[in-house]
């Protein structure tokens, strides 16, 4: 009988995108033969490197994130897969990300909600960042608009310490002209961005919109606001990485060449869900329902916030928004409404109290009504697609 091949993965599993990689490449084993697996516990940058030098395994898919990490598996002399950007051994077959796309999802994104400024915070030490921040200023400079990139140190290699980023961010987005769309190269800076924002009692989405890049599902549901994310399909990354591997093992040759994998597409979370309004008072008035819609809430309610009578907040809100202000009431309780069914495991009656709704008969009436299907259908829905 054939002995599996053995399969060293040099991936951490700290966060959501490596927990992809490691998803799709658990696909591939599952649609084709057995690999005996080893994955070693470490952090991202780290490796076992005593371990690999003892090791005679059959090949591995790793992050080669410096050079440490790139000696070791080019010394070990058994195939493998590249799935980092930091391209440190470019011999190796790579499989990557398209940050081509990325960007212009982010882009496009935010050019659909109206925005006449834009921003970009990256992170200089990553070549994804680099690449991401190079296509999104491309595609808003296409669209007419200038892009302003935040400033770092170009070879700054150390983490900055927390206290002094968020001095920074803060200065930064204090400047930048308002309302601005604005793309964090990852979730992680951009739940950093909305921190120095609260800091500053800067007002996301209203006066800054962000948009991430990873969809670590926890992370940019414990922000606040909620964070919109692009959607990297890191399943396809991982299936690709094994796929090309299983090639190499075999014999064939493998192209070095880049392997990149478009996302899937774009969570919209309150982060960036707004239009971009010059209209002070209408901004104001957005505010105030989006802090406030799920208390139970009215219009009377809205125009004790604004200096505005209530035909010239319906009138201007209806001309700016689409919608009139007890619709976008409405909407903000049913999408809570929809992420308290999907989320948990509260009654009708626990959600209808948690959204503003007076009765679960009033909550189940609009909610079929924008839906099409009772709260019960859609969390059975919910749970069977899952």
């Amino acid at each position: 009988m054939k002995e599996r091949p053995s399969i060293a993965l040099l991936i951490e599993s700290s966060n959501s995108y490596a927990r992809g990689l490691l998803r799709g490449i658990m696909s591939y084993i599952h649609e084709h033969h057995p690999w005996s697996i080893y994955l070693p516990e470490h952090g991202r940058g780290s490796v076992p490197v005593e371990w690999l030098k003892n090791w005679h395994g059959d090949g591995m898919i790793a992050r080669i994130e410096n050079s440490k990490i790139a000696a070791a598996v080019e010394h070990s002399g058994v195939p493998a897969v590249d799935v980092s950007a930091a391209r440190l051994a470019p011999s190796l077959p790579w499989v990557e990300t398209d940050d081509r796309a990325i960007a212009k999802l982010a882009a496009e994104h935010l050019i659909e909600r109206g925005f006449q400024h834009y921003a970009f915070c990256g992170d200089h030490r990553f070549n994804w960042s680099r690449w991401r921040e190079e296509h999104f200023q491309k595609r808003i400079a296409d669209a007419g608009f200038v892009c302003h990139a935040y400033p770092q140190q170009k070879k700054q290699k150390n983490t900055i310490p927390w206290e002094v980023e968020q001095q920074r961010l803060s200065e930064w987005i204090q400047q930048l002209p308002k309302p601005v769309g604005v793309m964090a190269c990852y979730d992680i800076k951009a739940q950093q961005l909305l921190d120095a924002c609260r800091t500053i009692n800067v007002s996301v989405p209203e006066e800054v919109a962000i948009i991430g890049v990873d969809n670590d599902e926890i992370l940019c549901n414990l922000s606040e606001p909620p964070l919109s994310s692009i959607i990297p399909n890191t399943q396809q990354t991982g299936y690709e990485a094994a796929a090309l591997l299983d090639r190499m093992i075999s014999g064939q040759k493998v192209s070095s060449a880049a392997h990149l994998i478009k996302p899937l597409g774009i969570a919209t979370r309150q982060s960036t869900d707004i239009q971009a309004i010059d209209d002070k008072n209408i901004s104001d008035a957005v505010r105030f329902i989006r802090q406030h819609a799920c208390d139970g809430i009215n219009v009377q309610d809205v125009l004790k916030s604004v200096p505005l009578s209530r035909r010239v907040l319906e009138s201007r809100f209806q001309k700016l928004i689409g919608r009139s202000p007890h619709e976008e009431i409405m909407r903000i309780r049913l999408d809570r409404v929809r992420q308290l069914l999907t989320e948990t495991d509260l009654s009708l009656i626990q959600i209808a109290e948690r959204t503003g709704f007076r009765h679960p008969e009033y909550l189940n009436v609009a909610f079929k009504k924008q839906t099409g299907i009772t709260p019960g259908k859609f969390r059975r829905d919910q749970k069977h697609a899952r």
